[in-house]
């Protein structure tokens, strides 16, 4: 998309819903980020599953983002590429394991604080403990507890709340925008716990989908066959999610952080609930592949209960804007910081870039620009919404973000959007995930995967939309291949991301083979 092109019509748009000599008022902006959310547990995207009315609102009331996607599906290099609009290479924050972010560097933020907005992040940052470009923060120490959580303080102290961290992070919010003390517009970004492992519900959802019995995925027992990464993840429900971690199957001295935080009373109507469960579980004595479905209607109950609280206290937010006067002017969007797999492949957790992954929840409410009820199906990046940002402020974007602003395809039947996607991936080590890049067409997905495995994988989406067949190497789709290695080698030329050229041009024993 000509960048040039798409500001200028992005800016017709928003100077045509205002009258002849009214003054432009900036837009308010809300961010509300999840974590490891996805588009299958929102009733918005059709999900079955569960109801998700507040999320939904949004949707309605704005445009559904049904193709939007990440930059490295992992928390912190998410959060790093929303706030740069850059990839990880360029942003410096590659992974949660080495690497550290430098809040110091350019944000978008920072361009909105220099013309005169109030910013702001509460609730989870996950990119350390000094948050730049901010008038004001109350952040979770790393992942944050779910119950009576830790606070980080401006000071560098740390407070300790007595709650439950989704109304807790909603509080807070409320009493930054409460305190505001002008009329400057602001940017508020609240950052939730939610839906991020170990899946601990709030204790007035407990028990909430106990009555449903969800029906496996129907790769739920896959095998793997022709995709190496795959055979050697970690991330198996099966195999990796543990019982009393992950499914609160607790001894009774457990030791468990999230646990013994709790008060009194909320550990006598923890334990009461949980406890009934476990003994059930030992009454039962289940084996093999018994245990492993109930591990997955465990994890699926407990994920549902812990989003139904998250999505409760985004209506919170939503009442709040309406009841102050403030939604008319200020945007909404909300979205996770990467997709997650409810059983899909057998798994939970992320990484991959698997669709479900790959793939982020979006929706947007932006009044009087955006046209309620919207329905967008153009490819959209976590590294779009910097710019589309500073293109609703008006605001110059920045040469050195490879973003690009969204709103003139929201806006302008005429504009186009991108036509691939580039992915890369760099963690080695938790859940066995192999490092990779790749690229994503409307049909076909290539991947190139490096250091624990060396192989390609290539997808045909429309045939194969689960991404079972690996048909890299096979003879029906040399020329596809083909092409989507030069789409690849092009978007990591204008990227600027060296690394993954040379390993793109080392060969795999698949390739030395074929020759």
């Amino acid at each position: 998309m000509n960048k040039i092109v798409a500001f200028i019509w992005s800016l017709l748009v928003i100077f045509s819903c205002k009258t002849p000599g009214e003054e432009y008022q900036k837009p308010n902006i809300i961010i509300i980020l999840s974590d490891d959310h996805t588009q299958q547990a929102i009733s918005a995207y059709g999900s079955t599953l569960t109801q998700t009315p507040n999320i939904d609102r949004i949707a309605h009331e704005g445009v559904i983002f049904n193709r939007a996607y990440v930059n490295n599906s992992i928390c912190g290099p998410s959060r790093a590429a929303i706030l740069t609009g850059k990839y990880s290479h360029k942003n410096g924050y590659k992974d949660n394991e080495n690497s550290f972010y430098d809040s110091g560097q350019d944000q978008f933020v920072n361009h909105l604080q220099a013309y005169g907005y109030r910013t702001a992040w509460i609730g989870k940052y996950h990119l350390g403990k000094n948050p730049k470009g901010f008038d004001y923060w109350e952040i979770l120490p790393g992942q944050g507890h779910y119950y009576n959580p830790d606070f980080i303080q401006m000071d560098g102290s740390t407070v300790r709340k007595e709650g439950y961290v989704s109304d807790l992070i909603q509080d807070a919010a409320e009493r930054w925008l409460d305190d505001r003390n002008d009329d400057s517009p602001f940017c508020l970004i609240v950052g939730h716990k939610a839906t991020h492992r170990t899946w601990m519900p709030d204790l007035e959802d407990l028990g909430r989908f106990d009555d449903i019995q969800y029906p496996l995925p129907d790769n739920f027992y896959d095998n793997y066959e022709g995709r190496e990464a795959a055979k050697v993840q970690d991330m198996s429900i099966a195999e990796t999610m543990l019982l009393d971690y992950d499914l609160k199957m607790y001894p009774e001295d457990t030791r468990d952080i999230n646990v013994t935080r709790m008060n009194a009373a909320q550990r006598d109507q923890f334990d009461t609930y949980y406890r009934a469960i476990h003994k059930d579980l030992i009454n039962a004595d289940l084996t093999g592949k018994t245990l492993t479905e109930w591990k997955f209607q465990r994890y699926m109950r407990d994920y549902l209960a812990t989003a139904a609280s998250m999505d409760r206290n985004i209506g919170r937010l939503l009442d709040y804007l309406d009841g102050n006067g403030l939604a008319d002017n200020t945007i909404v969007i909300y979205l996770s910081d990467q997709g997650f797999y409810l059983g899909e492949h057998g798994w939970f957790d992320k990484r991959f870039m698997y669709e479900e992954s790959f793939r982020t929840p979006m929706v947007m409410r932006y009044p009087g620009v955006i046209e309620a009820g919207s329905i967008s199906d153009d490819l959209v990046m976590n590294i779009d919404l910097a710019p589309t940002i500073l293109d609703a402020a008006r605001i110059e974007i920045p040469a050195a973000m490879q973003g690009e602003s969204f709103l003139p395809v929201l806006t302008n039947s005429q504009a186009s959007g991108r036509d691939a996607l580039y992915y890369h991936y760099y963690e080695n080590g938790e859940h066995a995930v192999s490092p990779h890049f790749g690229v994503k067409t409307d049909r076909y997905k290539l991947m190139r995967f490096y250091n624990r495995v060396e192989s390609w994988e290539l997808f045909d989406l429309e045939n194969d939309p689960s991404e079972m067949n690996n048909v890299y190497g096979q003879e029906a789709y040399v020329a596809v291949e083909k092409e989507m290695k030069e789409r690849l080698l092009g978007l990591m030329e204008k990227y600027e991301d060296e690394e993954a050229i040379e390993i793109f041009n080392l060969p795999t024993e698949l390739d030395i083979n074929r020759k």
